[in-house]
């Protein structure tokens, strides 16, 4: 794979000053472009060896491009606050907004990489860490990013020059480390590593170009030309990028579904009702204070019909938690700064760390709900969310998040009923607008959509939980309760069996004797 890569390439510095005054003027002119069209963002990933001019060539893309709308992310090893969160979180946080160009100096390839080479993460991880990666820059590319990757070759003998040059030099020496020498003791078992990755990365969508980096000229001017080129093409480009991402809906036969199947009906008398509230916040209460819960963090997703009582619910459900454990996010339309991004990237900014509780008033399922219906996106983008949000769970999951979803369902009746009571009510009048009505007027609409989200999003792992919400009470302990059990069932349940963390590693937790409290 590294083959092409070690011909001896080389540009003559007067070569090299003339083309770069070309390379200038036409990076400024794209550059300008992009910006004024924000239609989609770049990232530039520069990857490789010690010693084979990562950061000479970012320093020289950042000379050529007006730095106000270029930046530069250089991950090293995680923090304590990033350990704390899901593999990805980081880089989520990382990406550029459209119209900008991100470069990146280590990514979501460096930790990997240097975690299979000495041995931390066997064959299966690595491999599941790269499945992983490849969904990630395919939903990036869906959602129209230019990704462009560079891996920056250097032999071992032309590796072992570097480091002796730049040691030489004051100005310079200070970059070669005992570590770097150390590191290219591993040489090989980085080659192999590294091929093993490109080529399972290396798609049609974010492809890998190896670069020979034994000429400072060469490397810098072919990493510029290449971004260069793919910038202007894509800028060129008119049409409209859709791909056929997912099968389409099956249409119905008959009048019976996850929805029509409920029993609406059901309730709970007053004393039944207080009784089970307050044994299902003890539980509760004391179930997020547990060590055991540390290692985890809680997730609660709510959508559900207008007006079927997801705030009562969710108000009811936060007196168990201590105020500085969690975060209610109350999810409405996106903001200028959120549309400049993926759609999934206001709710990765807002994944807790472990020991934390998130909970979502609505949520990612909009894409698949509201947007699908109001026509705010194309059918191509909600039907490929399907896949994308069930990726975006299973992550979660991995890294030892708790995650529970419900939909509160009522019926068109009772709708109608809460919503005349909302409008005579002074203090409730706020929640009740000419939306709210008009959402009305797409019912029928809207069933078909959760019906097919239901369909496609509840998985074996993290399944939707159906709430029959005609009566407040009976809703509201089905919820509380589902959250103790499912609690329960993670903490507790098949504590000796060894889990997979996201960083790969075994964890047991050993049982501990625990007073059944679901029969209290």
């Amino acid at each position: 794979m590294f083959e092409s890569a070690e011909l001896g390439h080389t540009i003559d510095k007067r070569t090299f000053r003339a083309e770069v005054q070309k390379l200038r003027e036409a990076f400024l002119e794209a550059q300008f472009e992009l910006r004024e069209r924000g239609k989609f963002q770049v990232l530039v990933l520069i990857s490789g060896g010690d010693g084979a001019g990562k950061g000479e060539t970012i320093n020289d893309l950042y000379s050529w491009m007006d730095p106000r709308y270029l930046s530069a992310r250089a991950f090293s090893m995680p923090t304590e606050e990033e350990l704390a969160h899901p593999f990805m979180w980081r880089f989520w946080n990382g990406l550029p907004p459209k119209g900008r160009i991100g470069i990146f100096s280590g990514s979501w390839y460096s930790r990997p990489i240097h975690r299979r080479i000495i041995g931390e993460i066997d064959q299966a991880f690595f491999d599941q860490r790269i499945d992983q990666i490849n969904r990630f820059e395919a939903m990036l590319a869906n959602e129209g990013a230019l990704i462009l990757k560079f891996w920056l070759h250097l032999t071992k003998e032309g590796q072992k020059k570097r480091f002796k040059t730049l040691e030489k030099d004051p100005r310079t020496a200070w970059r070669v480390t005992k570590a770097s020498w150390e590191r290219l003791k591993t040489y090989d078992k980085l080659q192999e590593v590294a091929s093993h990755l490109l080529r399972l990365t290396n798609t049609s969508w974010a492809p890998w170009t190896v670069v020979e980096s034994a000429d400072d000229c060469y490397r810098s001017l072919t990493v510029g030309k290449l971004v260069l080129d793919a910038l202007q093409k894509r800028l060129a480009d008119k049409k409209e990028r859709e791909y056929p991402v997912a099968p389409p809906i099956s249409p119905k036969t008959d009048s019976l579904d996850v929805l029509t199947a409920l029993n609406l009906n059901q309730s709970l008398d007053r004393k039944t009702y207080q009784l089970r509230l307050a044994g299902a916040l003890g539980r509760l209460s004391e179930l997020v204070r547990l060590p055991e819960f540390s290692k985890h963090s809680l997730i609660l997703v709510f959508e559900g019909s207008d007006a079927a009582g997801k705030g009562g619910t969710i108000r009811r459900m936060s007196r168990a938690f201590d105020a500085r454990q969690y975060q209610i996010m109350t999810v409405a339309a996106p903001t200028q700064e959120e549309l400049a991004q993926p759609y999934l990237w206001r709710f990765w900014r807002n994944v807790p760390k472990k020991g934390r509780i998130a909970i979502f008033d609505r949520s990612w399922y909009g894409r698949v709900l509201v947007e699908r219906v109001e026509g705010f996106c194309t059918e191509a983008d909600w039907l490929r969310a399907y896949s994308e949000i069930n990726d975006f769970e299973h992550e979660l999951m991995g890294d030892g998040a708790i995650v529970l979803k419900f939909w509160l369902q009522i019926s068109e009746d009772e709708q109608l009923k809460r919503f005349k009571e909302r409008e005579a009510t002074v203090f409730k009048r706020y929640k009740i607008t000419d939306e709210d009505w008009r959402n009305r007027e797409k019912w029928d609409d809207y069933h078909q959509a959760v019906c097919d989200m239901v369909e496609r999003t509840s998985t074996g792992l993290i399944p939707w939980t159906l709430v029959e919400a005609n009566d407040k009470q009976f809703a509201r302990v089905k919820v509380l309760e589902t959250v103790c059990d499912r609690l329960e069932g993670v903490l507790f349940g098949k504590k000796d069996e060894p889990r997979e963390t996201h960083d790969g590693n075994k964890s047991k937790i050993k049982p501990e004797k625990t007073e059944d409290k679901s029969k209290s």
